[in-house]
């Protein structure tokens, strides 16, 4: 997308916000077409790829919202492992993350990533992709519609919107926060992935909006916080309990 004419995409102060994104394959041209990370031989020395990989492991092992996808995508035929679908790797600008769908594979920008709480977020926020990936015959690369829906239900279903983290970034309202907070992100994300103008990814969120952001799958609810999450997993848990007593 480097080039593009300013109105064809967000400012500087706009992906400044962008905390966490899907990004395609497209947004990674030097990565390799397998999809593996371009490291020399002691880049797995230095620090950030250290600490990426430690805390993606506590995020994998501990994050609720997490375990509820692994345990999702298993159900559903798509077993996550963590060598093969997870790579660490340094990333240009502000991006923190991003699904490769020509390789099913999760990016992770170990400098970008600030702490265990974002990297919770944007492993999280992925693993919706993924998710969708998974279930749905999803076309990410022609169809803004389709890339416009998994958007939305990313940052629906990931913590992006949490009332914590929009105090963070200094947005406050009441009536339909949420909801405004979800499709601004959708939107942005779209922009950051895709050189079509501000209007077109707007007009791609609003077409898929209430389908999309009522699509809650497979949380059955929109996990607000780890209280809800750790709920939401343990009904994913028992629902094959539930089913076979009905």
């Amino acid at each position: 997308m480097a080039g593009a004419p300013d109105e064809r995409g967000p400012g500087p102060a706009a992906r400044e916000q962008l905390q966490q994104q899907h990004v395609g394959c497209r947004v990674f041209p030097e990565r390799p077409a397998q999809g593996t990370p371009q490291q020399g031989f002691l880049s797995s020395f230095f620090t950030s790829n250290q600490k990426c990989q430690l805390m993606l492991l506590k995020t994998l092992e501990t994050n609720p919202y997490v375990k509820l996808l692994l345990d999702a995508m298993k159900y559903s035929g798509c077993a996550v492992n963590k060598e093969r679908h997870f790579s660490c790797e340094d990333c240009n600008g502000n991006v923190s993350g991003g699904f490769d769908a020509s390789v099913s594979q999760i990016v992770l920008c170990q400098n970008n990533i600030r702490n265990q709480a974002h990297m919770s977020r944007v492993v999280t926020h992925e693993l919706v992709h993924a998710f969708d990936h998974c279930r749905a015959h999803v076309d990410w690369f022609t169809n803004v519609r389709h890339l416009a829906c998994s958007e939305v239900r990313a940052a629906n279903l990931s913590g992006d919107c949490s009332l914590v983290n929009e105090i963070f970034r200094l947005h406050f309202g009441f009536k339909q926060h949420h909801q405004t907070c979800v499709r601004d992100r959708a939107i942005l994300s779209i922009l950051a992935v895709r050189n079509i103008s501000k209007e077109v990814a707007q007009k791609a969120v609003d077409e898929v909006f209430e389908s999309c952001f009522n699509d809650h799958e497979p949380f059955g609810r929109i996990p607000h916080n780890k209280t809800y999450a750790r709920h939401a997993h343990r009904d994913f848990q028992n629902r094959d309990r539930y089913y076979a007593n009905i």
